[in-house]
């Protein structure tokens, strides 16, 4: 079993000497030309088509969560001078294990791929998981969230966070705006993105889905009559919630819907659709468990 230690104390070229003959077997070296550098610049950028779904995470926040998710790891790619404390280095060794493969590179080729600033020398390419509408459990409580064509990363990476803090059955995103492998979506997402089932769909295949299962339709709207605190959310139910800037796609309206709104006290007529989701999703979560009761 190998013993790690506290590196901060040693030069870069020691470092470097520790981690390289650790894994002489399973780092490959990787310059600034290197087609692997090339390949998570496009991943970053989206500059080419990603049919594998990848994702790249950095430091060790990000890197646990895929080891936690169980994500599949293509590549690793460790920075030795960024490399100081022990759990970086237990990562490492974990990572190094179930890569596809592992990459050593300099400093200043890592800060070319990194878009975090302080990933503590690690960095990995995972593939996101897929799921389709089968993959959701059909009971008789059930609570989906449905975007309709949101535009901002971090509003999607929030309203994941809150899908899985009130552990909802399934995202599906309709019209999709944004990449789900986007780095600012991932962050806000706090990992959650790996943890709650997303299904990348369309307003014909959801709408068929919802009616074929039984699903009571419910839009968030700032006109509607009823607040969002006085329904019961009992069954299974879909909240509906429209883009940024033009609201829920005209296709919804035609179908049997409820409307709730959030009381708005101040100034302000609406919140932001990440904070007035989790707001919904918290009070419908909880009524649909059993665990809120009105009385």
């Amino acid at each position: 079993m190998l013993e790690f230690q506290d590196l901060s104390k040693y030069t870069l070229e020691e470092k470097e000497e520790i981690i390289i003959n650790r894994y002489k077997k399973q780092l490959k070296f990787a310059g600034k030309k290197h087609g692997i550098v090339k390949k998570i610049s496009s991943i970053n950028n989206n500059s080419k088509p990603n049919p594998e779904r990848l994702c790249v995470v950095e430091g060790i926040w990000g890197v646990t969560m895929l080891l936690e998710h169980n994500i599949r790891i293509k590549y690793l790619l460790v920075c030795p001078e960024d490399i100081y404390t022990v759990e970086a280095q237990r990562l490492i060794d974990q990572c190094i294990n179930i890569s596809e493969n592992s990459f050593v590179v300099s400093k200043k080729v890592f800060d070319t791929v990194s878009e975090k600033g302080n990933a503590q020398g690690l960095l990995c390419v995972g593939y996101m998981n897929s799921y389709t509408f089968e993959d959701i459990p059909v009971k008789k409580n059930n609570v989906v969230a449905i975007l309709d064509g949101l535009e901002i990363p971090g509003n999607v990476g929030t309203i994941l966070r809150s899908s899985d803090a009130t552990k909802i059955d399934a995202v599906i995103i309709n019209n999709r705006k944004t990449r789900l492998n986007h780095p600012k979506l991932i962050r806000s997402s706090m990992g959650a993105c790996f943890s709650v089932p997303i299904i990348d769909s369309n307003f014909e295949e959801t709408n068929n889905w919802l009616r074929e299962k039984g699903f009571k339709t419910i839009f968030t709207d700032t006109d509607a009559k009823n607040q969002y605190f006085q329904l019961d959310y009992s069954g299974r139910i879909a909240i509906v919630v429209g883009s940024e800037r033009y609201g829920i796609s005209e296709g919804w309206y035609q179908e049997d819907y409820s409307a709730i709104a959030i009381p708005m006290l101040g100034d302000c007529d609406s919140l932001n659709v990440g904070i007035a989701t989790t707001i919904v999703l918290y009070e419908s979560a909880l009524k649909n468990k059993g665990i809120l009761v009105r009385k």
